[in-house]
């Protein structure tokens, strides 16, 4: 009965890092999406006002 406990307990314990840890992958993600589509809109911008005359 002590071994199910332990083996419950384990086993939900490595569930929540494993959903701890994607969650933090996809946070990730989307940040460094975020930062790449703004820097790019950032130097589109600069590229295009230096072709104003």
């Amino acid at each position: 009965m002590a071994v199910g406990r332990f083996v419950e307990a384990l086993f939900w314990a490595i569930l929540r890092v494993a959903g701890v840890v994607t969650v933090a992958v996809v946070a990730v993600a989307a940040a460094s999406l975020l930062a790449w589509i703004v820097a790019r809109k950032l130097w589109a911008r600069q590229k295009r006002k230096g072709e104003r005359p």
